[in-house]
């Protein structure tokens, strides 16, 4: 479908740096073929006014557990090893395939509306956000959780999962997949070198948790001797294409090895500071020419999924903790929301930034706000003022998937209603 976005205020940014106003862009089925001028041959077929409205790319959530949509607000103000161990794991035990699915459709309905168009997810059952992803629109990479000690035969069944959803997926252009070693205090050291050999055979990426809070880190250099994110490394976890969320507590020596593996770090501002676990060392990572982006985490510790939130609080947080206003900048943080985070999925030639060539992923938000007026700096208006409310229209693989703030892909009122039945079949709800 030839789709002309008309007319448009801001396209920011074009290449992940400049702003370009005062311009069109040209949509032929899931790519973008031309901005600015009309490209030979094209065929219009709808045409989206763009005046007084700002286009972005779509933000990418680095990490997620969309799952845990259902769990939001039942396990607040909470040590993470009683949010986890206490609270959390106890729900996920009675959860079932179907419940998984419906979180995972909430999870989207709530990203789609605040312009990311593109999740990295760590699920326990298989196929229910592949199938919420397929339905929906969306983009998305897929870990299966993988938990296992040595070779035993759990961590082995997981592992069996994990390529039974890949093989059933395969076919649909929005999925890809990692594998999803949980973290050091669930797999093993031996475990984990299982984990590093099937991805390097299967040449897939590597999604895990590491270095997140104090106790975790204190843990495994009592076990191993050295640290969570060394741990991985000699495990073979850094051998390819790799990400890590949180890396909340780690040193130099850290720090040197995510640089040299390539490893790229995902920060969780908002459920790192409501468990208690503290700030990731950003602007120092940043320093060491580190891979920086942005996950949300699960709405189970967050206790949201809006990338706008995520930007405003990763701004503030190293100001204020470092008394060094300029120690990040907007223009670091949008780039971390965005070709940042195509990049730690292996997808920054397909998506992150509005180039010709590159998928048709857009978020599209009114200026004609109180949040975005005056518009003097759009750039610091996404990272400082904007909410998330201003995104009027999303466009997924060249398809509108949201446009007036209404989610065409979903039946919203369905998966309210799902929610709420599973919300009541676990006794999580209190009104």
């Amino acid at each position: 479908m030839g789709i002309v976005l008309k007319d448009i205020q801001a396209v920011l940014p074009r290449d992940g740096q400049d702003m370009v106003c005062q311009t069109d862009i040209y949509l032929q089925d899931d790519r973008i073929v031309g901005i600015g001028e009309e490209p030979e041959g094209f065929c219009e077929e709808r045409v989206i006014d763009g005046k007084g409205r700002l286009v972005i790319p779509g933000l990418i959530n680095a990490h997620t557990h969309s799952y845990m949509a259902i769990m939001r607000n039942v396990a607040d103000d909470l040590t993470f090893e009683d949010w986890l161990f206490g609270h959390i794991e106890p729900i996920e035990d009675k959860l079932e395939p179907e419940d998984a699915y419906w979180g995972a459709c909430l999870a989207i309905l709530e990203m789609m509306k605040s312009g990311t168009t593109c999740f990295s997810d760590m699920q326990m059952h298989i196929h229910q956000t592949s199938r919420a992803v397929s339905e929906s629109g969306m983009r998305a990479v897929i870990s299966r959780g993988l938990v296992g000690s040595g070779s035993n035969e759990a961590g082995q069944v997981r592992l069996k999962e994990a390529y039974e959803e890949q093989e059933a997926w395969k076919d649909c252009p929005r999925l890809t997949f990692f594998l999803g070693p949980h973290a050091p205090y669930s797999c093993d050291e031996d475990f984990q070198k299982i984990v590093a050999q099937e991805a390097a055979r299967n040449h897939m990426g590597v999604h895990i948790h590491l270095s997140e809070s104090v106790n975790e880190v204190e843990n495994i250099r009592k076990q191993y001797g050295v640290s969570p994110i060394a741990l991985a490394q000699r495990a073979g976890l850094f051998e390819g294409l790799a990400a890590a969320a949180h890396c909340v507590h780690v040193d130099d020596e850290d720090m040197d090895i995510l640089k040299k593996c390539q490893v790229s770090v995902i920060t969780n501002p908002a459920s790192n500071m409501k468990l208690g676990n503290g700030f990731a060392p950003v602007p120092d990572m940043l320093a060491k020419g580190i891979n920086v982006c942005i996950g949300t985490d699960g709405a189970a510790s967050n206790n949201a999924l809006n990338m706008f939130h995520e930007m405003n609080l990763l701004a503030l947080i190293h100001k204020g903790n470092r008394q060094k206003a300029d120690c990040v900048s907007a223009r670091e943080i949008f780039r971390m929301a965005t070709i940042q985070g195509a990049k730690a999925l292996g997808m920054e030639q397909e998506t992150g930034s509005i180039q010709v060539g590159k998928k048709a992923d857009l978020a599209v938000l009114n200026l004609n706000t109180p949040s975005m007026m005056p518009g003097n700096d759009l750039l610091a208006g996404l990272c400082y003022s904007a909410n998330g409310s201003e995104v009027e229209l999303v466009i997924i693989d060249g398809k509108v998937t949201m446009e007036n703030g209404k989610v065409l892909t979903m039946d919203e009122e369905r998966v309210y209603a799902e929610v709420s039945r599973i919300c009541r079949r676990l006794k999580m709800t209190k009104a």
